[in-house]
């Protein structure tokens, strides 16, 4: 059943739009770093942007760093947003629960589908950005950010087990828009809210006073990737990142079952 909710979520027209305009993104970047002839100094500007002009697979670093804040969680949102809300909204949910699935195997389902496609917004800003950069800038062995040199095949490697990380630090954004979606009949209003859940714990992560609350913000962790790119690997904020997503994942996904499970369905 997962796999049909994937593949009808992936024909929508809507979701290729949004996967096409996370591949411009950093089509974008690598673009305007080659017309301004290099990057910002380093230490200066989004996180590995300094490092696209010297060696083109870092593109896809600065392009997840650039996507991270706004443009990841918005698609995030739009497509939680309407995974239950989408179905009332234009009146087939009904229709889905007539089948003999049951309500929680069809909750399952989306939720199946919408990790999918999380772990795969990741994915495609990390390859386009890799791609953009293998073409307008030289390429080599990946210096990473504890001096050390690894070959292009392991450096890729990272930046592609960095894409996955990324999509999962989306997933608890994810379970919140699925409950929300939960909620109302209303896709529009579900994705502005799951959208400004986003934005509201970024807003409370830049504010020094709320230090204590930090660490339990969702978006907190948001750029622990980045320690892939060391050697060794440090995990602690990734593991950090991760559990934490597990956290909202449990308390969300459950809120969601038990509304969806005994939520009346009029459409």
């Amino acid at each position: 059943m997962w796999r049909a909710e994937l593949g009808l979520l992936l024909r929508r027209v809507r979701i290729k739009a949004l996967l096409g305009v996370l591949a411009l993104v950093p089509i974008g970047v690598a673009v305007a770093v080659r017309v301004a002839g290099g990057g910002p100094d380093p230490g200066s500007g989004p996180r590995f942007l300094d490092q696209v002009s010297r060696n083109g697979v870092f593109a896809g670093l600065a392009a997840l760093t650039v996507t991270v804040p706004f443009f990841l969680p918005l698609a995030v949102a739009v497509v939680a947003g309407d995974a239950v809300a989408g179905e009332a909204n234009l009146g087939t949910l009904r229709y889905l629960l007539v089948r003999p699935y049951g309500r929680t195997r069809l909750l399952v389902a989306k939720g199946m589908a919408v990790i999918i496609f999380c772990l795969l917004a990741g994915l495609v800003v990390a390859v386009a950005g890799v791609l953009a950069g293998v073409a307008l800038f030289p390429i080599g062995p990946v210096t990473t950010l504890s001096g050390t040199t690894l070959s292009l095949t392991a450096g890729i490697v990272r930046i592609l087990g960095a894409s996955l990380v990324v999509g999962a630090s989306l997933l608890g954004l994810a379970a919140i828009g699925i409950f929300i979606s939960t909620l109302t009949d209303a896709p529009v209003g579900a994705m502005a809210a799951t959208a400004g859940v986003a934005v509201l714990s970024g807003v409370l992560d830049a504010v020094p006073p709320l230090h204590a609350l930090h660490p339990w913000l969702l978006t907190h962790w948001w750029l622990s990737f980045g320690d892939l790119l060391r050697a060794p690997v440090l995990w602690t904020d990734i593991l950090r990142n991760l559990g934490l997503q597990v956290v909202y994942i449990a308390v969300f996904a459950s809120a969601a079952w038990a509304r969806f499970s005994t939520k009346d369905v009029l459409a």
